[in-house]
């Protein structure tokens, strides 16, 4: 009866550690090359990237708000934030720079790999 018992509890202790692991759906269908595969073919500043910061930045970071020194607000604004290096690196979390948004879940993998590709092509102003 012990046996039994302490078998059962191993059993599932390794189906707990092995069976599932936390992915989201996205990851997964990006994974698997779904419908909602990440297109980053052709980033376009206004019709891509802004609509992004809008979603994700403007709240402290745009129409008019400047937080910690920071305004996105119009093209130069990005660009300067690009150029400096602190663009990409805020918005993945890389040590030493402040994880944005702040306080809230990084951008989707998605919307970062379209930001990088527009900053890959040299970040123009189309």
């Amino acid at each position: 009866m012990l046996t039994r018992f302490i078998l059962f509890a191993m059993a599932v202790i390794i189906l707990t550690f092995t069976a599932c692991k936390k992915e989201n759906e996205e990851n997964l269908i990006n994974k698997q090359g779904g419908p909602a595969a990440c297109d980053t073919s052709d980033m376009k500043y206004a019709a891509n990237v802004l609509p992004i910061l809008q979603n994700n930045c403007y709240s402290c970071h745009g129409n008019g708000v400047v937080t910690a020194g920071v305004s996105l607000d119009g093209y130069a604004n990005v660009k300067q934030k690009v150029d400096a290096n602190l663009l990409i690196n805020v918005i993945t979390h890389a040590p030493g720079y402040p994880a944005m948004p702040y306080g809230l879940p990084q951008l989707s993998a998605c919307d970062i790999n379209k930001i990088k590709a527009w900053v890959n092509t040299g970040a123009p102003d189309n």
